[in-house]
């Protein structure tokens, strides 16, 4: 099996304080995950805020783009046959009923005689 990353955008600062109710969906769909033997790591939230881009020539800029739209607000990681397959897990991700959308990304392992 392959390794995924599922990203989470969003455009809703509400995402980042999440009712109970919320929660418990979140904690619901990682459950049914893990409980398929697929959640690899059950990741992080990322700030909204306390974020920084460093661009060529060592210019920093605040937050991930100069102007933000959407922006990364956390990731798992999951194990699947293909990336058909991570896609399966991630419609299921609660971020998309507020407006949200899931990357899914292959997990491309560094040769460990590198």
């Amino acid at each position: 099996m392959k390794e995924f990353v599922l990203i989470f955008r969003t455009s809703n600062h509400a995402d980042f304080k999440p009712s109970p109710e919320q929660m418990q969906e979140r904690m619901n769909w990682l459950a049914g995950i893990a409980s398929q033997n697929k959640l690899v790591d059950k990741g992080n939230s990322l700030s909204p805020v306390s974020a920084r881009t460093v661009r060529s020539g060592n210019v920093v800029t605040d937050g991930p783009f100069t102007e933000i739209k959407e922006f990364v607000a956390g990731y798992v990681i999951v194990r699947a046959e293909s990336i058909d397959d991570a896609v399966e897990l991630a419609k299921d991700n609660p971020v998309l009923k507020s407006g949200g959308n899931v990357e899914v990304r292959e997990v491309l392992k560094r040769d460990s005689n590198n």
